[in-house]
């Protein structure tokens, strides 16, 4: 080969090198590139009210689509839930509640989902294989309508709008899941949250909420437990509690309100398989716990609690029934002992019962031989003075303060109910305290402190609104305005008010 032909040869494999890197520079670099600008140009809606640039039949934008049925199919189970009478329910394969926040978190994700890209346009049954689609992850079928303008048109045929699409595998490269439309070839990638809003088995779209309660309206409570049995009522849902059963006493709302917060926090563990609901419902005819809640709104709402022995395991389960609604589920163990209370967890606390705007005069029996102090409240002017022992302006702000702290006061432990002999606790006529009067002088409640509790040396022996025994501690009534210096800021001129 002479020099000239080194020279072609050289030229020739020079520019097929050169095409080689500019053919591999397009389809390595500038055909992805190009591929993912038209991913990136993808804004499709998932569910599709209306063809683009089509008006809706107001002439305007088309509402969103308010949905009225799912169905959806995943993690081996078909699930089909239905909107009634406004709220969601499970319909098949059982009849239950659904869990609302779940629905709703899907029910968001459809209205809102777009599609990030296209990402195959004419799959191959292999490349839907890949995409976990044949078969897929799971298939949905939506049902909604495109309300009108005042919000209607669920019977309208011409507003229905129905989609079935399909998920499959999670994209690892940015967390997307591949989604295909039924009746659209191609394979789109939409936000990975759709998918974690879509594969749930039936279980776990039903609600979980066994103690559907709300203390602001309940009324009465009966419990029949292993150890106790009680029961609390009040008349109206703004008045006091009370337990009539198995003793009547004034109860500590507190108490009842951390009870139901106790009981609604215990939710359905799970829910018995077909061929265990026999055994388990025969364990619940004769239930170690039954418990029936009375309330303002609804049905009464009907508890029952058993340990059931199933496949050689002690479980906890409930049934809770509410008009035709149940639920048979198990739950936490410990929601039998959460309800088994016995009297005196319910009793009030509270040292003095006395409504604040009823007070209209305050008695403070001082200790020893110290001056009474008495103030009233004027009727006209509605402010505070002190009459006794010396007229005086009263220091609005104290007085209401030691009211506040007097209708607050609290117990740190209950003693002798009923005593005999309250002169034993350093409590007699003469003993110090605060008297709580009415415009009429009539007394609504009053406070009498004795000696100092034998081997509580912060503690001192108190007398309250109830006929017990009370512990209270030295420090917080070391700490209530009692003293003419706290309460009196200086002499008036006038003359001591008339009741």
């Amino acid at each position: 080969m002479n020099a000239q032909q080194k020279n072609l040869l050289s030229l020739l494999v020079g520019a097929l090198v050169a095409g080689g890197l500019g053919l591999y520079a397009w389809f390595g670099v500038m055909k992805p590139e190009e591929k993912e600008l038209q991913r990136k140009e993808v804004d499709s809606t998932l569910f599709v009210v209306q063809e683009p640039g089509e008006a809706s039949q107001e002439g305007g934008t088309a509402a969103g689509p308010a949905f009225t049925s799912l169905t959806v199919e995943a993690r081996g189970a078909k699930t089909v839930m239905e909107l009634k009478d406004g709220v969601w329910r499970v319909t098949s394969p059982v009849s239950a509640r659904a869990d609302r926040h779940l629905v709703e978190g899907l029910v968001k994700q459809l209205a809102s989902a777009k599609f990030k890209a296209t990402v195959e346009e004419n799959p191959t049954d292999a490349d839907l294989e890949r995409y976990a689609l044949k078969p897929p992850r799971a298939t949905v079928t939506v049902k909604a309508y495109v309300p009108d303008a005042q919000g209607g048109g669920a019977d309208d045929p011409a507003r229905q709008r129905t989609l079935t699409f399909h998920s499959g595998a999670e994209n690892p490269f940015d967390g997307s899941v591949y989604v295909r439309r039924e009746g659209d070839p191609r394979v789109y990638s939409a936000d990975g949250a759709l998918r974690f809003a879509l594969e749930k088995h039936t279980n776990d779209w039903r609600d979980h909420m066994l103690f559907t309660l709300s203390e602001p309206s309940l009324l009465r409570m009966e419990v029949r437990a292993r150890k106790n049995a009680y029961t609390l009522e009040r008349t109206t849902s703004d008045k006091a509690w009370k337990l009539v059963r198995p003793v009547e006493l004034r109860a500590d709302a507190e108490r009842v309100a951390q009870l139901v917060a106790q009981l609604t926090g215990f939710r359905a563990l799970t829910f018995p398989p077909e061929e265990h609901e026999p055994t388990v419902r025969a364990a619940l005819e004769k239930p170690q716990v039954e418990a029936i809640f009375v309330s303002t709104l609804g049905e009464p709402l009907r508890v029952r609690l058993a340990e059931v022995q199933v496949d050689g395991m002690k479980q906890t389960y409930a049934l809770a029934e509410r008009g035709a609604e149940s639920m048979l589920a198990e739950v936490d163990p410990h929601s039998l002992v959460a309800i088994d209370l016995s009297a005196p967890e319910f009793k009030d606390k509270k040292v003095l019962a006395f409504q604040n705007d009823q007070v209209h005069q305050l008695v403070i029996h001082p200790a020893g031989k110290g001056d009474t102090l008495k103030l009233m409240r004027s009727l006209d002017s509605n402010k505070w003075e002190l009459v006794e022992p010396m007229p005086a302006q009263a220091k609005e702000f104290k007085v209401a303060s030691l009211l506040g702290a007097l209708e607050r006061l609290k117990a740190s432990a209950l003693g002798e109910p009923r005593p005999t002999n309250w002169s034993k606790y350093g409590i007699g006529d003469t003993s110090r305290g605060v008297s709580l009067r009415d415009s009429d002088g009539k007394e609504l409640a009053r406070l009498w402190l004795g000696t100092e509790v034998k081997g509580k040396p912060g503690r001192l022996w108190a007398r309250g609104s109830a006929e017990e025994v009370l512990e209270l501690e030295k420090s917080t009534i070391d700490g209530l305005p009692l003293e003419f210096d706290d309460l009196v800021q200086g002499a008036l001129p006038a003359a001591s008010p008339t009741p």
